[in-house]
Order: structure tokens, then sequence, then C-alpha cells
């Protein structure tokens, strides 16, 4: 019983540990959260086949221009009150990620090789992503990364950021102090939050989002792709399947004759009853008929 307890006691620290994330908790965007693009002013800009998948929202400047030829997956909100909620939602983001206390500052500001979960500062330089930058998740869907800018971010073209070991895009923020720009043919996964502006040259592909707090978001044929940070719906109740009732046997016709054996003599006994009546009739009209003709025998014999 005591080594059962001990392994059940280890097991339980096992999982608080995972779910702990390290003790960092992720960064709630609030009512931005429905959104992939957001921007201040003076616009947000694109050239060429962008598409973009979750609303984008502007203020308090109201331009968006280039979509078409670009695709909005979603709903453009230009200076409008759901785009200013979502920009204040922003500021609180902002600020959360801002304030985390640092666990490790990155040398040189340069982002390589593998990163575990944690508060990754650059150390008052620009940060840079120069190559392939994997974070590792170690198994744990909980696990939040959050990169301060302490001035500008910028990947190189062809650079790359990849989650691997179950984690997740929605737990990785980009804290900007400046502006953000991102290489040509880079791929970025997770939420840049920029205090100024957000660059996006030709080919770049973000899995989360890009949201400037006062400046433009620039695209040239770019992609961002929020779904995989949209809030969970509800489950769907599955339709249950309909219980079939048994259905009640149609009751057959009771048979004329019973098929009992002590009924069926008295069957016989009908049957013979029925027989003699037919009998009897019969021989009374055959009586009645003889009558008959010895009536008219015998008028015919006095007339002549």
């Amino acid at each position: 019983m005591l080594a059962g307890m001990a392994l059940t006691l280890a097991l339980t620290f096992m999982v608080i540990g995972r779910t702990s994330a390290g003790g960092i908790t992720t960064v709630g965007l609030g009512l931005a959260e429905p959104f992939a693009v957001l921007a201040g002013t003076p616009a947000i800009t694109n050239v060429g086949l962008t598409e973009i998948t979750g609303d984008v929202g502007i203020h308090p400047a109201a331009s968006v221009t280039g979509f078409p030829p670009g695709i909005v997956n979603g709903t453009i909100h230009a200076a409008d009150q759901v785009a200013l909620d979502a920009k204040n939602a922003l500021v609180t983001a902002y600020n959360d990620a801002a304030g985390r206390a640092p666990t490790a500052t990155v040398p040189a500001g340069a982002l390589m090789g593998t990163l575990f979960s944690g508060v990754y500062n650059a150390g008052g330089v620009t940060l840079t992503v120069p190559g392939a930058l994997i974070l590792d998740a170690q198994n744990n869907a909980d696990a939040v990364w959050i990169f301060q800018a302490t001035s500008d971010l910028v990947t190189a073209s062809a650079s790359s950021v990849q989650i691997i070991n179950g984690g997740s895009p929605c737990n990785v923020f980009w804290q900007v102090t400046s502006s953000a720009t991102l290489g040509s043919g880079s791929t970025l996964v997770g939420n840049i939050l920029a205090l100024t502006s957000i660059t996006m040259t030709d080919d770049v592909t973000i899995d989360g989002r890009a949201l400037a707090r006062n400046g433009t978001v620039t695209l040239i044929n770019d992609t961002i792709d929020s779904t995989m940070c949209a809030a969970a719906g509800p489950v769907p109740t599955p339709t249950p399947t309909p219980t079939l009732s048994p259905v009640a046997p149609t009751p057959s016709a009771t048979p004329l004759l019973p098929n009992t054996s002590a009924d069926q003599g008295q069957g016989v006994e009908i049957q013979l009853s029925v027989l003699v009546l037919v009998g009897a009739s019969a021989a009374l009209l055959v009586g009645s008929a003889a009558t008959l003709r010895r009536s008219t025998v015998r008028k015919r014999r006095s007339d002549g």
C-alpha cells in the first residue's frame, strides 16, 4: 500500500510539473483574440496575393488597402468600436508580456538552436532570428515562450521558427519595444505584439498574429493564419442514435376451428350438426315436391 501511495504521489508531481509550464502563464489577448492583423496609423497596406485567416482591424486610422487582390477570411474593422476594443486589449497584453521577469538573456540577441519554455530577454540589443529556431514543449501543451525584444525584432530571409513535442503557437509571444521586420521567405509561429509597426517582406508565413499598437502593418504576398489560436468552440453534443422499440407481433386471425384436440371433437360435432340440418332440409324439399306432383295428377284425373 505504501509503495502504491508513493507511486501515486510521484505521478502527481510529474503531472503538476508539466501543467505548470515552469510557472509561466500564457498572455491573455482578450478582445484582440479574433484578430490576425491589428494596426494603428496610418494604414494597413498589402501588395500581391496575401491571405489572412482571421479578422483585420485598424484604429484610429481607417485605411486598409490591397484587399483585393489580397484575401481576408474574416471581417475588416476600420476605425470602429470593435477595432478600438481590440486595440485596448492589445495594450493590456503588450504590457503583460513586457512586465514578465526574464528567465534568460539572449546572447548578443540572437535566437538559435532549441529553446524550452521561458521568458527570453534581448538584453538591450536587437532581437534576431538568424536561422532555424526550435521551440521544444517537452510534451507539455501549456508550455509558454515570451520573447522580449528590447528594441527591434528582425528575422533573416528563409529563417524559421517551429514548435515540436506538443507545443502551441497560441503560447508564443514576441513583445517588440519598437518595430518588427520579417525577412522574405521566413516562417514564424506565435503572436507579434509590436509597439510601433510590423513589416512582412515577400512570402512570409505566420502561424499566429501580427498585432501593432501604434504604427502600420505592411504585407507582400504573405500568409497569416490565426485559426490555430482561435478560442475553442463548444464541443457539439453527439446526436443520439434512436432506439428502436420492439414491435409487438400482429395477432393472427382466430382460426374458425380451434386446433386443440378437445376442440377438434367439438368441431366435428358442429360439422355433423350442419350436415344433419342440410339433409333434413333436402328431405323436406323432396317430400314437398312429391306431394305437389300427386296433387297435380289427382286434379287432372278429376277433370278428365
